[in-house]
Parts: structure tokens; C-alpha cells; sequence
């Protein structure tokens, strides 16, 4: 049951369970021969246990003085002396964490009353996948390509296996490719096996090449994105690469969305970035911003990931929903579309990988038509239904993340991925 939990609140969500759906079924060839599988993304992935830690408060924080070390050049913070971004990011959270707290606690009781928060082995780092993701590297290496960006090229769109079972021929860099079957497939790419949901598609490719997925000619009723923010602590990890706010504006939103398109962003609890989303980035695109929503991160013991009053890290993150208005003189509330409540909190265990977000699919289905159109940017997985783009896309879908049994049903047909 991927919807644990729904309340006036908001949702609790198994997000193992999400994933899960989509590989009920998948088709392998191996030497010819086809096999039957169930996948299952690995649950030690979402073995949370303990919070980290307790932290000073942010109100503790304000009397005490905290001790940074500084390049002599720098002037030293005065005792109990916050910056403007600190003073920003506590003035929000006091204002969203009465909300936050009765909320999480309502919806993980009801949680728990199911059966569902029994706790579970810790997650240790020797026990997760532990794939080295060289798929940004590769988008590099495709620029270089001849005709990778070619204006003129006529088929925009790839199916992923030929007749023939082959995926050898694909081009990931510069064609949107589909799985238009209604079966998961495990297939060769770049030399590791991934395996790709049904009814999906996506591009690999980085910030300068998405001309393939406009040209694609899609209009979506949803786009969701996470974009890869600046911060201090992935630049010097080097997880990822960040993305300078400014740029973001570049992103062709306006091009890709449909008229009253449900745009939904994630943004990390600085509150620069989310007074720039809100500020500047959705009214550049044309977006009425319509409702802030929060991810809210607990263990599979039902307590925070983290303190609520942590200064630092914060157990919950924000998604800002706008509507897209076709017009400067339009807004979305002079066309139809179903209201979205203000301060909803999806409350999961979350994964224990880097930048692993849940699906946010089902709780987006009160808000959309029942065939909607979704794209997600910035993405490292793929979804069901769903078209998805970035340079890390196929990130997730690395068959290390799964685990393996024979399928229940076994499938028929011996055409099975075609268009």
C-alpha cells in the first residue's frame, strides 16, 4: 500500500512501495531467451532508524555565541549575531511549525495504528547499493558528438528495444526514448543494465540540450522539478553539480506547459532559494504560486529525521505549487482547476541515498485530469506514465538498486515492447 495514510493533514507514504509498482512485471533476454521478474528497490534503502541527534535549539542558537572557524580576513559573528539568511529561515519556521508538528503526529499515529511504523534494522553504508553514477560524465563526453543537436533531424522519439530485442542502436543524448509497453524491461545500456518502467520515456542529457524534448511536442499537465541548488556542503562532497539560481530562469517551462499546468518545485529550507522561487522564478514563467507543501522525514520508529528546532538540518523540505496562466492578464483562479490546499505535509521514511525523493504521483492526482500529461526535470528516476529529463535520469533505475524474483503471472506475449 503506497498511500499509507490520507487525513486532512495531508499523506503518509510508503515510498519503497511507490517504486514498487512499476516492476510488478518485467521482461529480461538473456541470450535470446526471455525471462519473467518481479523487481523490488532494495528496503534496506528505507531502514532509517534512529534521528540524528539532539541539537541546540534555533532559539538557543540566537543567545549563544557559535564558534566558526574563519579565514583571519573575515570578521567573526558578535556573540549571538545571526546573518540575515539565518534570521530569514527561523522567522519561516516559526511560522510553519505548529503545522508541521500536529500534523506528522496525527498522520504517524494513524500510521502506526495501521501496523505500518514497527521499526526495522539500521541502514549502514556497507549495506546499500553502491553503484558509481558516471551518467553526467557521459552527457559531457555526448557534445562532442556530431549532430547530437541537429535542428533537422526528423524522429524525435526512440522506442527503447527494436523488433529484434536489441537496444544497441539508441541514441540517449540527443532522442527522447520510450517504453511504450505495459511491462517494465531490463535492458543494456552504456555497458550496465537498467531497468525501465512501462509507459515512460526520458532524455539523458544536461541544462544546454534539452532541444530534444522540445522538440518532442508534448504539452504537460504536470511538471515537477528538483533542481540540483547551490550549497556549501554538495560542493564539497561533489555529489552533484549545482545549479546557480539565475539559471534556472533559462529552464523553457513556458514551452512545455500545457494551459493551467500544475508546476511543482522542491526547494531546500534556505530561505534565499524559496523567496526566489516564489519572487522571481515563478513569475518569470508566468506561474501564480497556489500552495507551499512540506516533505516531512521521519524513521521507521515514527520520530523526526532530525530535531524540528534544529538550526542546521531540518527533518522536513518545501515544494512551492504554482499554476501556469496562459496569459499576464490571466490567473488561475479565472480557470478551472481543483483547488489545492495550502500547508499539506507528505510524511515518509525517506531513502537513505543521496537526493533520493519520493514519487509524488499520487498525491498530485486530486489536482489533475486523469490523463494528464507529466514531466519531471532534474530527474533521477523514472516513473510509471511519466516522461522524465536530466543528466543523472537512469540514476536509480540501475539494476544494483533491485532485487530479483520470477513474476507472479507470467507474460504471454513474445512481442511485447513494441510502439
Amino acid at each position: 500500500m503506497s498511500v499509507v495514510v490520507e487525513g486532512k493533514d495531508g499523506w503518509f507514504l510508503d515510498a519503497c512501495a511507490l517504486i514498487d509498482r512499476g516492476y510488478e512485471r518485467c521482461l529480461t533476454r538473456n541470450a535470446n531467451l526471455q525471462s519473467n521478474l518481479k523487481g523490488c528497490f532494495k528496503r534496506q534503502c528505507f531502514h532509517v532508524l534512529k534521528c540524528h541527534g539532539a541539537v541546540k535549539t534555533c532559539s538557543d542558537a540566537v543567545q549563544e555565541r557559535i564558534k566558526i572557524e574563519r579565514p583571519p580576513k573575515k570578521r567573526k559573528r558578535k556573540h549571538g549575531e545571526l546573518n540575515q539568511g539565518e534570521i530569514d529561515s527561523h522567522a519561516f519556521h516559526e511560522k510553519v511549525r505548529c503545522a508541521i508538528l500536529e500534523g506528522t503526529k496525527s498522520l504517524v499515529e494513524s500510521a502506526r495504528l495501521l501496523g505500518y511504523l514497527e521499526g526495522g534494522p539500521d541502514a549502514t553504508e556497507d549495506l546499500l547499493p553502491g553503484q558509481e553514477c558516471n551518467l553526467a560524465s557521459l552527457c559531457d563526453m555526448a557534445k562532442e558528438l556530431a549532430g547530437v543537436d541537429d535542428e533537422d533531424q526528423q524522429d524525435h522519439a526512440q522506442l527503447l528495444v527494436a523488433e529484434d530485442g536489441c537496444t544497441s542502436h539508441l541514441d540517449l543524448f540527443s532522442r527522447v526514448t520510450e517504453n511504450t509497453s505495459n511491462w517494465a524491461a531490463v535492458v543494456p545500456l552504456m555497458g550496465e543494465e537498467y531497468v525501465i518502467p512501462p509507459r515512460t520515456a526520458f532524455l539523458l542529457s544536461d541544462f544546454s540540450r534539452m532541444q530534444p524534448l522540445l522538440r518532442y511536442g508534448r504539452k504537460f499537465d504536470v511538471i515537477v522539478m528538483d533542481p540540483p541548488w547551490e550549497n556549501k556542503s554538495v560542493k564539497r562532497s561533489r555529489r552533484y553539480r549545482c545549479l546557480p539560481s539565475s539559471q534556472l530562469k533559462r529552464l523553457p517551462v513556458p514551452c512545455l506547459a500545457s494551459p493551467n499546468c500544475l508546476v511543482v518545485t522542491w526547494v531546500t529550507n534556505r530561505a534565499r532559494h524559496l523567496r526566489f522561487v516564489r519572487d522571481e522564478l515563478y513569475p518569470h514563467w508566468g506561474v501564480e504560486v497556489v500552495a507551499e507543501w512540506f516533505w516531512v522525514k521521519v524513521t521507521t520508529q515514527g520520530q523526526f529525521v532530525f530535531p524540528l528546532d534544529s538550526p542546521h538540518k531540518k527533518p522536513y523540505e518545501v515544494l512551492v505549487l504554482g499554476r501556469y496562466c496562459r496569459s499576464q492578464t490571466s490567473s488561475a483562479s479565472e480557470s478551472f482547476s481543483p483547488p489545492v490546499q495550502d500547508q499539506r505535509l507528505i510524511v515518509s521514511v525517506p531513502s537513505a541515498l543521496h537526493s533520493h525523493k519520493p514519487s509524488l504521483s499520487e498525491v498530485l492526482k486530486p489536482y489533475i485530469a486523469t490523463e494528464a500529461m507529466c514531466l519531471e526535470l532534474f530527474a533521477r528516476s523514472l516513473q510509471p506514465g511519466w516522461i522524465s529529463w536530466g543528466n543523472e535520469v537512469l540514476r536509480f533505475q540501475h539494476t544494483s538498486y533491485f532485487t530479483w524474483t520470477p513474476a507472479d503471472e507470467p507474460i504471454q506475449s513474445t512481442n511485447l515492447l513494441h510502439h
